[in-house]
């Protein structure tokens, strides 16, 4: 998993934060990665990277969420880094189709990150997940599907989410911002 280490590190360190807390973050991730070989695989505790997705629909007015089996909390579509991934990007993607059964081009560059205690994360006491997320717009003909994985995949209105805690308020913020420059 070097080339993914590698590949999550450059894409870390060219990713231009848009905001004081986020450059905090990023400088957290690429010292993980540097203090941490093996800072991508789910064996590296306490810390470890994790891609995810955030799926809207064209207009940006709707979320597509799941309702993840372990928390039982409505999240983006995402999850660890597996070792045939190749990239932060293709880890997403890969997330993305496993759980929604979407094939989505996603935005190769990240649009936000967090970092979150994960207590369900394998029973291996105080582990924080390192998410890197990205951007992915679906079209409005897209059919989704519900993995093993989630208890449900549902839209929600972008500004009317299920659980909403600051952090996934302030990625469907930062997502619906890219996808407005891109119209613009």
């Amino acid at each position: 998993m070097g080339s993914l280490r590698d590949d999550a590190s450059e894409v870390l360190r060219s990713w231009p934060a848009p905001d004081a807390d986020q450059e905090r973050l990023r400088e957290r991730y690429v010292r993980h990665l540097e203090a941490h070989p093996d800072g991508v695989h789910r064996e590296c505790v306490p810390d470890h990277l994790t891609a995810s997705t955030i799926v809207l629909s064209d207009d940006g007015a709707r979320v597509l969420l799941t309702l993840h089996a372990k928390a039982r909390r409505w999240f983006q579509l995402g999850g660890h880094l597996e070792g045939g991934d190749g990239s932060l990007l293709a880890a997403a993607t890969r997330e993305v189709a496993e759980e929604s059964g979407l094939d989505l081009a996603l935005d190769p560059v990240p649009v936000h990150l967090d970092e979150h205690a994960v207590p369900f994360c394998g029973g291996r006491g105080d582990v924080h997940h390192l998410d890197v997320r990205f951007l992915a717009v679906a079209g409005p003909d897209a059919v989704h599907a519900v993995s093993e994985e989630s208890l449900d995949v549902a839209w929600w209105p972008a500004d009317a989410l299920p659980d909403p805690d600051a952090s996934l308020v302030a990625l469907v913020e930062a997502a619906r911002k890219r996808l407005a420059a891109r119209g613009a």
